[in-house]
């Protein structure tokens, strides 16, 4: 089924861009579209796909991802790909390949 991440579960709030609340998301690489860091509605789907990869459903790891996001990637990393290469390496770096799955 894959980790299924609430509002509740993230550390930071986010706003909510309900005009593209229907508008596809994040679902996996390739996605050249731009990814918008600031709208719940992007932000869950993309640490989902981050935190299956890895195979991790722990909330501290989401936590982290979290932190990386609002602190590590850069605003000029745009790119739903680009954003999900950055999280997924700098996480699996900061807990090492004998901890993902």
């Amino acid at each position: 089924m894959g980790v299924q991440i609430k509002p509740s579960d993230l550390q930071y709030r986010y706003p909510k861009n309900k005009a593209q609340r229907e508008s596809p998301k994040f679902s996996g690489k390739p996605d050249p579209r731009p990814f918008d860091r600031d709208d719940l509605y992007e932000v869950i789907p993309m640490f989902e796909a981050v935190m299956n990869d890895l195979g991790t459903a722990d909330g501290q790891v989401l936590h982290r991802l979290e932190e990386i996001l609002n602190a590590g990637v850069p605003r000029f990393v745009e790119s739903r790909e680009d954003v999900y290469d950055c999280l997924f390496w700098t996480m699996r770096d900061l807990l090492g390949p004998e901890e993902t799955g």
